[in-house]
């Protein structure tokens, strides 16, 4: 955001504060580099110096800015003093210019001077340490009346702690640490210290809340170096003189009383120990709700007092400590000097061994790390300690840092990685107003292909935070343009893309857009198993978006083309054939199945590289679609043979229609009465002469004389030179009684009608065309010759009739049921007929039997 937006944004604000700002600063040489914004923390000795928010005109870098006033030291102190005041804190600003270190505050521009002011720059800050404890102390006391809540200090002590309490800023007042936070503060502390002791060779003498600054980033800055004395270089652990707290000097220009060394005060010496009993009381004013263990209010009587007895307050505070911390806190709180630990053995004890620790003193110092150190630790290290680290500090302290490496594209693939992170916890709100402007800028910078990839597969997560607008103007575009790449990696990358995101993307887009270039990318990398399956997830994806006909285009033979053996290819290919087999819309046709499908799947059957289960799954599809290309043709045939009449259909089944095969159950006919059939004379002969012991008796057909059938079949025996059509019996005659006179066929005064059953008469024989009766051989004689079973009818007259001639009543029929049988009987074939044919009287006479049979059935025909 530039400055001037930020400049206006602290004057809509506070306008006031921001008018007093620049009334302030006017006249400081430090505004020609930088827009001041309000107030927002205090710091330094007796928070004299005005720390505000301001921005760096060339480069619109945000920072602070800190100004002393010199008419404050006017106020508090005789003039004279002002100049005292005005160069001890002029000395310390060239002092931590000097030092360069991450625990140390940063310079960002040396100290000003005008005539009513000392301005200087530095890395932008949140507050200072006093500044928060000030909040935490004052939840301590009643504020109606000011005096101290339960368990509270003295009396006099808190008044005076309470009239001295500084102007805090509002958004500071509120502020909690977490338990982490104070951790990672305090190994800071310690760190900066060790530096100062062992790298700096110089003690700080004024180890305070007042010194410590909290930045933006959560980070805490050693500062306040108005009071450093130097070591002897040669003996760091020796003692060194220094000056003890005097109420004849200012207390602007001494440190502060309450967190003084004793060996200080009551010896005048001092040693790199003595600044850590400082560091000991500032960790045990962080866990004493912001109040100091000692609080003289600037009195040497009272430190005096209470110092004697610092042990015991110490020993009751430590329950509120954490048990890691509890004895190097009592051990730096000492009296004793030589119990304190020192800096570089402090860092070391279990309380500060802590991975997420780690990474943020890691991420402190990244800017001192080259590439591959910087590209480590953000793919890896940071990934895995993030979560462990409370959110706030995610935002706090990790956020701006990686926000400050979004333009180094040496890192910026290995950057992305905790930012994706980001992008997937952050809330809707903390995106919008955190991460929105941050991401715009990675979509619209070129990028490396690996930062490329990451942005592309995690597209799917961008999206669920961003605004709707910004997607179609600022994601989709980047999409689409990374198919044109021309690295296979961006391609691959930008297919899954799709494939996660294709609910973002609107039907004409995906017509268009998505399908040409997937099915490019396919034709390029074809033989890439990698780029396959991407490809084929893809389309399994956004075919339901796609219409029938583009599926049937493009889809078919885009998997037509599929020549890898993979297993997941495979597979993921038969899902896409089942799902058009299955869904209706897509109308997968039987013969596309049978002529593009299945022959590109039934190979797959034999595939060694297929398990049991993915062999199943090949199978059960190659079933359910044969089966449904067998119930079509089946269907097909059934009406295509109903449509076709063929008689040739029902030659096979013609013996199970013969009336030899048939059984009809009785039924009765009214009125109807079966008379006794006339023979012709051929077959009174015959019966004549055959007696029950002739020798063409019932013996030739296994029957008795008097069986129904002896009368007709002896005749081709007796008569072996008869033709077959001399033998066929009498039509019969069928009379029937009309139920009226005017019934049809009715023939008043003149009886019953006689109707024959048949049209074809004695005179008129006509072969049958339809053999409806089954084959039957009969045994062929020596001589080769058959015998012929002669055709026969029944003949049946009116029962009325019969009932006149025969003066009997009308029986029962029930058991009659008559036939036409018009075939004719095929030949049987005879046994050996030396016994019959060939011997006996009726043999040589056959002849003569035969004219007289001829003639006699003539006659009989005539009287008929």
């Amino acid at each position: 955001m530039p400055a001037g937006t930020m400049f206006a944004k602290f004057k809509s604000t506070n306008v006031a504060a921001s008018t007093a700002t620049q009334s302030v600063a006017d006249g400081n040489p430090i505004t020609q580099y930088f827009e001041i914004g309000k107030p927002v923390a205090c710091a330094g000795p007796e928070l004299v110096w005005r720390i505000h928010d301001a921005y760096r005109k060339s480069d619109n870098k945000e920072c602070s800015v800190f100004i002393f006033e010199k008419k404050i030291a006017e106020k508090l102190h005789k003039p004279r003093r002002k100049e005292t005041i005005t160069e001890l804190l002029k000395s310390s600003v060239k002092t931590l210019e000097r030092f360069r270190h991450p625990r140390i505050l940063q310079i960002y521009h040396t100290v000003e001077e005008s005539a009513d002011t000392l301005a200087f720059a530095s890395e932008p800050i949140f507050a200072s340490l006093s500044n928060v404890l000030a909040f935490h102390e004052s939840k301590t006391y009643d504020t109606a009346n000011m005096t101290p809540a339960a368990g509270g200090a003295a009396a006099a002590p808190a008044q005076a702690a309470a009239n001295t309490l500084p102007q805090r800023p509002a958004h500071a007042k509120e502020y909690n640490f977490l338990d982490m936070e104070l951790k990672y503060g305090f190994l800071q502390l310690t760190e900066a210290l060790a530096y100062l002791h062992y790298s700096g060779h110089v003690i700080h003498r004024n180890v305070c809340p007042s010194s410590i600054l909290i930045t933006k980033r959560g980070i805490w800055k050693l500062a306040g170096m108005e009071y450093v004395e130097r070591m002897n270089e040669n003996d760091l652990n020796s003692s060194i003189p220094c000056p003890p707290w005097s109420n004849r000097v200012s207390k602007m220009a001494q440190p502060n009383l309450d967190f003084m060394a004793p060996e200080t005060q009551s010896t005048s010496k001092c040693s790199l120990l003595s600044d850590m009993f400082s560091l000991g009381m500032v960790i045990c004013a962080v866990f004493n709700n912001g109040r100091p263990l000692i609080q003289a209010g600037n009195s040497t009587s009272n430190y005096a007092k209470q110092m004697e007895s610092l042990d015991d307050m110490v020993d009751k505070l430590m329950p509120r400590l954490p048990i890691a911390l509890q004895e190097a806190t009592s051990r730096m709180a000492s009296r004793d000097a030589t119990a304190r630990p020192t800096a570089q053995l402090l860092q070391l004890i279990k309380y500060f061994i802590d991975t997420p620790i780690n990474a943020l003193k890691f991420l402190d110092v990244v800017n001192m790390k080259d590439t591959q150190q910087k590209s480590q630790f953000y793919k890896s290290t940071l990934i895995e300690a993030m979560p462990l680290i409370p959110r706030k500090l995610w935002w706090q302290n990790i956020w701006p840092m990686l926000k400050s490496e979004i333009n180094n594209n040496e890192v910026l693939a290995a950057v992305l990685q905790p930012v994706m992170l980001f992008v997937q916890e952050a809330t809707l709100t903390e995106y919008d107003n955190l991460m929105s402007a941050t991401m715009k800028i990675i979509y619209n910078t070129p990028k490396s292909i690996q930062a490329s990839v990451t942005i592309l597969e995690n597209l799917h997560l961008i999206i669920e935070k961003t605004k709707p607008e910004d997607v179609t103007t600022d994601i989709m575009p980047m999409l689409f343009y990374s198919f044109d790449g021309s690295t296979i990696q961006v391609q691959s990358a930008a297919v899954v893309a799709v494939a996660n995101v294709f609910d973002s993307i609107d039907e004409l887009s995906i017509r268009r857009m998505v399908l040409p270039k997937v099915k490019q990318v396919f034709e390029k990398n074809i033989t890439d198993p990698k780029i396959v399956q991407n490809v084929l997830m893809c389309i399994e994806r956004v075919m339901d978006r796609m219409e029938r006909a583009q599926v049937m285009d493009e889809v078919l033979p885009l998997l037509a083309n599929i020549r890898i053996p993979d297993p997941d290819i495979i597979m993921r290919t038969v899902r896409i054939y089942h799902k058009l087999f299955v869904d209706k819309t897509y109308g997968l046709s039987v013969e596309t199945m049978a002529t593009n499908v299945l022959p590109l799947l039934i190979p797959h059957t034999v595939n060694p590289a297929l398990n049991f289960e993915q062999y199943c799954y090949l199978l059960e599809v190659l079933q359910q679609m044969l089966e449904a290309i067998d119930r079509q043709q089946r269907n097909k045939l059934k009406l295509d043979n109903l449509s076709m009449a063929s008689p040739e259909r029902h030659r096979t089944l013609r013996h199970q229609f013969s009336t030899d095969n048939m059984n009809a159950p009785p039924f009765n006919i009214p009125n109807l009465r079966i008379d006794q059939r006339k023979t012709s004379s051929a077959e009174d002969m015959a019966r004549k002469n055959s007696g029950g012991s002739g020798m063409l008796g019932g013996w030739w057909f296994g029957c008795s004389p008097s069986s129904p059938d002896s009368n007709f079949l002896r005749v081709g025996n007796v008569f072996p030179n008869r033709r077959l059509s001399d033998n066929t019996l009498m039509t019969p005659k069928i009379r029937i009684a009309p139920s009226c006179a005017s019934s049809p066929g009715g023939t008043p005064g003149s009886g019953l009608p006689t109707r024959r059953h048949s049209s074809i008469g004695p005179q008129e024989r006509r072969g049958s065309t339809i053999n409806l009766s089954p084959p039957t051989y009969g045994a062929r004689g020596s001589s080769g010759s058959s015998l012929s079973v002669p055709s026969t009818s029944v003949y049946v007259k009116s029962p009325l009739l019969y009932s006149q001639k025969q003066g009997g009543s009308m029986p029962n029929t029930s058991s009659s049921v008559p036939f036409l049988l018009s075939s004719s009987m095929q030949s049987i074939r005879s046994r050996r007929q030396s016994t019959v044919l060939s011997s006996g009287p009726l043999g040589s006479g056959s002849g003569l039997l035969q004219q007289l049979g001829s003639g006699m059935y003539q006659l009989f025909s005539g009287r008929n």
